[in-house]
Parts: C-alpha cells; sequence; structure tokens
C-alpha cells in the first residue's frame, strides 16, 4: 500500500460517520441526527493524476453532501495494486481532501473505476475492484456492500416532509455485454457512438437481485427522491453508453417509479464528458405520471473534446428530450432545494468551474408528484 494511498484511507475513514448509521429492514442507511440536506453536489470524471481545482468551487457553494458518480479515477486495470495507487492520487488531491473535510462524500463508479472502459459483467476482477471502492470511500465493516455483489447502496436524510431519498445504482457490475453496430446517419442527424439497442429480454443493467433491492428502495417514505446512474437515463439517441442501449431495462426503470408510486424522483448522471438536462414528460414512453428529470454532469476536470480554449464548439448530438443546451467545459452539478417556501422549491444544476450557474430547471416539488 502506498502512503499516498495511506493518507487518502485515513482521510476516508473521516467520512465513516455518513455510513454508518442505524440500518433498518429495508431503508439502506438513515441519518437519525435530523439534518435536513438543501444543497446536494455531485459529478463525475475526475482525472486522478491531472489537478482538480474545481473543488475550491465545490467546496465554496458549501455542500450539505457530494456524490460522486462513477469515473471517480481512471484505473483502467486488473492490477489492484495500480488500482489502489490510482486511488491514492486522488486522495492525495489538496482539493478533495478539502471536501472531505467540508461535507460527507458517497459514491458509486462507472466503466474506468470498474475497471475498464465500457466495462460490465464480464470484467474478471470486479469484486476486487469492489474491495478497492469500498476501502477508498470509507465503508463500514458492516456496510452491506461489504456482504454482497455490487457497489449500489441507498442512504436517507431527514424528517418527514424534508426527507430526501439518495439512491446510488450500480450500472456495471451485472451488465449485460453491449451491442455494437451504431451508423451514422445522414448529415445533420448527431455525432454516432458505437452501441445498437438490445431487445433481448434477457440482457440487464442491473442484474436481479438489484432489481428487487431498487422496488424496495422506492417503496419508502421520501418527499425527494435522487437516483444517481453512472450513465445517462433519459437521453437515449447517441448511440454511446446509456440506459437507451436497453430500452426493455429503461421501460422497466420508469414502469417501477410508476408502479410503486414513488414521489420526487429525479436522477443524476455523468460519463460524458459534457452536461445536460433531460426531461421525460408526464406519461410520455409508458413512463412516470409527472416529468422525471436527469441533469448529466461531466467532467471534474477533463473538458470534452468539443470544447477549445477559444471557446464552446457545439457538435449536434441529438437529444430530443434535452432542456436548453449542452455543456462541455469542466462542471460539476447542484440540487438546491428551498425547504422554507410552502411548495418547497427545487433547482436542478450544472455550474461551472468558478460555480456559476451555466444550466439551471427549477421545479416545484409538488410537480415531481
Amino acid at each position: 500500500m502506498t502512503d499516498h494511498y495511506r493518507s487518502a484511507l485515513r482521510g476516508a475513514r473521516v467520512l465513516i460517520f455518513a455510513l454508518a448509521w442505524p440500518v433498518a429492514l429495508h431503508a439502506e442507511a438513515i441519518d437519525d441526527s435530523g439534518k435536513v440536506l438543501s444543497r446536494i453536489a455531485f459529478g463525475s470524471c475526475a482525472h486522478q493524476d491531472q489537478p482538480q481545482p474545481i473543488w475550491d468551487a465545490v467546496v465554496a457553494d458549501e455542500p450539505d453532501l457530494f456524490i460522486f458518480l462513477g469515473d471517480n479515477i481512471y484505473g483502467d486495470t486488473e492490477d489492484m495494486e495500480e488500482m489502489r495507487e490510482k486511488y491514492g492520487l486522488l486522495g492525495a488531491q489538496p482539493g478533495y481532501q478539502l471536501l472531505r473535510d467540508t461535507c460527507p462524500v458517497i459514491a458509486t463508479w462507472d466503466d474506468h473505476d470498474f475497471g475498464a472502459n465500457d466495462a460490465g459483467m464480464s470484467y474478471p476482477m470486479k469484486r476486487e475492484s469492489q474491495r478497492e471502492f469500498l476501502n477508498f470511500f470509507g465503508a463500514a465493516e458492516n456496510d452491506p456492500r461489504r456482504r454482497r455483489d455490487g457497489v449500489y447502496m441507498s442512504w436517507t436524510y431527514g424528517p418527514k416532509g424534508r426527507r430526501v431519498q439518495v439512491i446510488l445504482l450500480d450500472s456495471r457490475f451485472f451488465r449485460s455485454p453491449l451491442k455494437t453496430g451504431f451508423t451514422e446517419g445522414e448529415p445533420g442527424e448527431g455525432v454516432p457512438g458505437r452501441y445498437l439497442p438490445d431487445l433481448d429480454p434477457t440482457a440487464t443493467i442491473l442484474g436481479e437481485a438489484q432489481w428487487k433491492w431498487l422496488e424496495e428502495q422506492l417503496r419508502q417514505p421520501a418527499d425527494v427522491r435522487i437516483i444517481g446512474s453512472g450513465v445517462q437515463v433519459v437521453a437515449n439517441q447517441h448511440g454511446w453508453e446509456a440506459w437507451g442501449n436497453f430500452p426493455l431495462e429503461r421501460k422497466k426503470l420508469l414502469g417501477l417509479i410508476r408502479n410503486t408510486a414513488a414521489n420526487g424522483v429525479m436522477f443524476i448522471s455523468g460519463d460524458r464528458h459534457l452536461s445536460e438536462i433531460s426531461m421525460i414528460r408526464a406519461d410520455e414512453e409508458g413512463g412516470v405520471d409527472y416529468p422525471v428529470y436527469d441533469i448529466t454532469s461531466s467532467s471534474l476536470n477533463r473538458p470534452s473534446g468539443n470544447f477549445t480554449r477559444a471557446g464552446t464548439r457545439f457538435t449536434n448530438e441529438i437529444n430530443r428530450h434535452r432542456i436548453g443546451t449542452v455543456y462541455f467545459d469542466i462542471n460539476f452539478g447542484m440540487i438546491d432545494i428551498d425547504w422554507d417556501e410552502a411548495d418547497p422549491v427545487i433547482r436542478m444544476q450544472v455550474r461551472d468551474g468558478e460555480g456559476g450557474v451555466v444550466l439551471q430547471q427549477r421545479v416545484r416539488l409538488s410537480e415531481l408528484q
């Protein structure tokens, strides 16, 4: 174990208090302190071997919680010593250390910290990688993730009337192989990805156990539910990795929210090295009877290839669910909840490297019922 990693792990243990609340039968981690979450920051895609100045802006915005959505490091290895060293580089980032001292940090993973680009269930070191992930993020010995496959987990914060449930999915450990062959359309129809939609009814993203667990979580009482996914849930036309690679799984997810009568759901996602806000309208695609949003935030320290120092070079990537435009520079996400309003106001935001709001969707809590 490297000195960097030892230091990072010691610092990560500061966060154990955020993970060691009493565990109920179905709701996994409950904050019984009565703390209300009003500002939830999130982000993805942090290259551990490059500067990460964005943490100064995140900390300055005084979040109550930070959520890592994957590609938290770029591990891309089957060598767990190398994986530990790369986590150590993240842990040694001064800005990340400041973040840890400021607020709890919780996380799921995506492909690069899982272990390989676009990897799924066939990645051979997934259990070993899971152990390194849990060690770095300070999961307690009695954490449910220590006893099962996958890093999915839920947390519940705050009292009735101001209760926030955070559900972080694992879209890697159980995910079926991707179907290749996506081809470019006519000019103006967007930049092509690699993957075709797979309509095989046996193909899965979450796997049987995680689907059952998710249904249990959605039946728990909450006023706001933030569901984190490493890959995008709503945007489904680009041909890169997304829930759209498995349309039946995406339909099942929306149907599960509807059938459990889970109110207050919004998605947050990463992966894309671009940011956008997408929405499925009420009852669209056989889904939920209120609008469902997906706030995509990526990257924390490496801009998209579509961004240059001279400014943003827009790329026409089709997304009929998009609200507004695409942001390509470094960024993080923020969900700001004004609980003092009679009908609480929720601001779903993407913020730039200085903390300025570049994308926003504002809704009332009553609109997510």
